[in-house]
């Protein structure tokens, strides 16, 4: 009896296990399949004369894992991974793999080595497109990140400290990543859990069809290590900008021509919107294409070109990928009311000129706690609004309360612009207490709203 009792524990425990071990993916054929097209990358820099910190001691960021694994001699020779693109020699990496090099050599999987043309590279989306003189080469297929699933099982293939071919895999742990660097605004990065370490850079990320989805780029690390968590560039990004660098070896980008920040709940709140979405604007810059289509300080973008921007960072990623010249449309929250803006997209220059900052005077007691002067004739040009008044000092209270420090410049307060501290005292004096309220500042060289809520 109890032989047939532990029987049939140990069918049901079997059964019960079948499942499981059924859903999880096998690699093998994916790799045998895919492997032949990713490469190994070496590339050999120009001598540099000054001194590196030690990346060991650097803080917690996100770093992109590409690093000189053969010593700190001179000419460096890094590596790298990338892949074949099409069977004639077309191949896609980072750029920083190979920015800078006098000489990239690609090494195939079955062991030679040829070296590659520099096609064009697109430092704002980390791409570089190479090219190398061979025919009839294995190339990987080429998937849509677009329809990447939050879950959804992938693989990763590059060299990790020089050891080619290495597989690692695991799931998509997020889309749509905005990264804090100087190309985090214009990709929206791929989060996973997949194990990526020095070396692995440029390499393909594939979905369990085998297709490429995305382009391993950087890793959030304390050590330089993989710690959980990896950023890949998108494939359908990344086909866009191998199509311009095939066609004219650079990127130009879309650009609208203002600044933006993150509507939190008390700003949503100050604004009347039932949740906290889209991207509020701070400045409109002169002659801009946000400028001539009439779009204005206060306005909070919910939608351009027919796409949703519930993040303030889902804006430059939208308006980037759009051809510049293009006319499209958006919609914006303006005083409450919903409007749609037509808007001619211009083409992305290398710099935007910013406000400088201010210097506090003499004050003028007010209800927020907070001392004021006007705003010298002499400082609006070197401010980012042409009205305001400064913040001289700041006590206990609401603006305090609001994170106002000494030197901010308030431009507007509940929609209405302050021309002067009459106006600024006027506009306070009418502000109803207990709501939040939307305020304009200029902090440094940065314009950006403030939710404040005065006392009851």
């Amino acid at each position: 009896m109890k032989l047939t009792v532990i029987g049939i524990f140990l069918s049901l425990a079997l059964v019960m296990m079948a499942p499981t071990r059924a859903s999880l993916p096998d690699f093998t054929e994916l790799v045998e399949k895919a492997a032949p097209a990713v490469v190994n990358i070496t590339a050999t820099r120009k001598m540099v004369s000054r001194a590196e910190p030690n990346q060991e001691e650097m803080p917690e960021l996100f770093r992109r894992f590409f690093r000189d694994y053969q010593g700190r001699n001179n000419p460096r020779p890094s590596t790298g991974s990338g892949f074949l693109i099409s069977s004639d020699g077309y191949l896609l990496t980072n750029h920083h793999v190979v920015e800078g090099a006098e000489e990239i050599i690609v090494a195939l999987s079955d062991r030679r080595e040829r070296e590659a043309t520099l096609v064009g590279a697109d430092p704002l989306s980390d791409l570089a497109l190479l090219k190398i003189d061979e025919r009839d080469l294995p190339a990987v297929s080429i998937g849509s990140s677009e329809s990447l699933d939050v879950g959804e099982w992938v693989m990763a293939i590059g060299s990790p400290f020089g050891f080619e071919l290495s597989v690692t895999a695991g799931i998509v742990s997020a889309k749509g990543r905005s990264l804090p660097d100087e190309r985090g605004n214009y990709v929206p990065f791929i989060q996973t859990d997949v194990a990526i370490n020095p070396g692995n850079s440029g390499g393909p990320l594939f979905n369990l069809e085998g297709k490429v989805i995305g382009i391993n780029s950087q890793i959030f690390t304390r050590s330089g290590g993989f710690m959980g968590l990896s950023f890949s560039i998108p494939i359908d990004v990344a086909m866009e900008v191998v199509e311009q660098l095939k066609d004219k070896g650079s990127v130009s980008r879309g650009w609208l021509g203002v600044q933006i920040q993150r509507v939190d709940r008390d700003l949503a709140e100050s604004f009347g919107l039932d949740r906290a979405a889209g991207a509020l604007v701070t400045r409109v810059f002169a002659d801009s294409p946000a400028d001539k289509a009439g779009l204005e300080e206060g306005d909070i973008i919910v939608e351009f070109g027919g796409r949703a921007i519930d993040l303030s960072s889902d804006l430059p990623q939208v308006v980037g990928r759009i051809k510049a010249g293009s006319e499209t449309s958006m919609d914006v929250v303006r005083n409450g009311e919903l409007l749609e803006i037509a808007v001619k997209v211009g083409e992305l220059d290398a710099q935007t000129p910013l406000a400088q900052s201010v210097q506090p005077r003499s004050p003028a007691e007010n209800r927020l706690g907070i001392q004021v002067r006007a705003l010298a004739d002499d400082e609006k040009t070197e401010l980012a609004a042409d009205v305001g008044v400064v913040v001289v000092d700041v006590a206990a209270g609401p603006g305090k309360r609001a994170n106002l420090v000494a030197g901010d410049v308030i431009t507007s307060m509940n929609n209405q612009w302050l021309d002067s501290v009459a106006d600024f005292e006027r506009a306070l004096a009418e502000l109803p207490g207990g709501v939040a309220i939307p305020v304009r500042i200029v902090r440094g060289q940065q314009p950006q709203f403030i939710a404040i809520k005065l006392d009851p």
